[in-house]
């Protein structure tokens, strides 16, 4: 029997891991169609590729065009880029939140959300406290088949300069080579590394829901 052919939702393809993301899926046979939501285009045409340009803290106007298989959020923003604490919400909690509404109510069974190391509403710190609330939002819609990856440091090449992530990454090539055992977590991950389990844990059943990065890297590998 000929396997269906699937339609995949990605929210944040203009950025380091949603477009790796996007390029996955659109080389991927099992995909017919990739809508993009996003605030810009990603500057080129594909037969599989559908746009949907507008401001993502308003998703619920694209509830007619919101359908698929899955949905991949790859939504994120720093505090350089977004220094204002109630945008910087917006787009954190009130995007992904608003995508899984969506989910729920047209009846999308797949979720697949980047999170952070570290998430946890409780968190002292601010970005990871926003991940945690963001990560028991969601999960208040119930949607069957919802994953969370909590990577740690994101190493890559970004279109626009992040120069704390810079200084981060490099000592991260140091600290990468003592960082064993239960602090493998802990290691610098590449985006490779992400896509590639997201895109595992969204055609396999896999029953966590929580995939911390030391086991982002290994289903990678799958």
């Amino acid at each position: 029997m000929k396997a269906e052919i699937k339609t995949a939702i990605i929210l944040g393809a203009t950025g380091l891991t949603g477009g790796l993301l996007l390029k996955k899926l659109l080389a991927d046979n099992r995909y017919g169609k990739i809508k993009l939501f996003s605030r810009s285009s990603v500057g080129f045409t594909h037969p599989k590729l559908e746009e949907h340009l507008g401001d993502l803290r308003n998703l619920a106007q694209y509830k007619k065009e919101f359908y698929a298989d899955e949905v991949f959020c790859c939504i994120g923003t720093t505090k350089a880029k977004t220094p204002d604490p109630e945008m910087y919400r917006a787009i954190d909690v009130g995007i992904p939140v608003s995508a899984a509404k969506l989910c729920k109510s047209n009846n999308i069974n797949t979720y697949i959300v980047i999170s952070a190391l570290g998430a946890n509403p409780k968190s002292s710190t601010r970005y990871n406290r926003l991940k945690g609330e963001m990560e028991n939002t969601v999960l208040e819609y119930a949607i069957p088949k919802t994953h969370f990856l909590r990577p740690s440091l994101i190493v890559g090449k970004r279109s626009e300069k992040r120069l704390a992530e810079g200084i981060a990454s490099q000592l991260m090539k140091i600290l990468n080579f003592v960082l064993v055992g239960p602090l493998d977590k802990y290691k610098s991950i590449k985006p490779d590394a992400i896509v590639s389990a997201m895109v595992y844990l969204a055609n396999n059943q896999y029953n966590e829901v929580y995939i911390e990065s030391d086991q982002i890297r290994k289903l990678a590998e799958e």
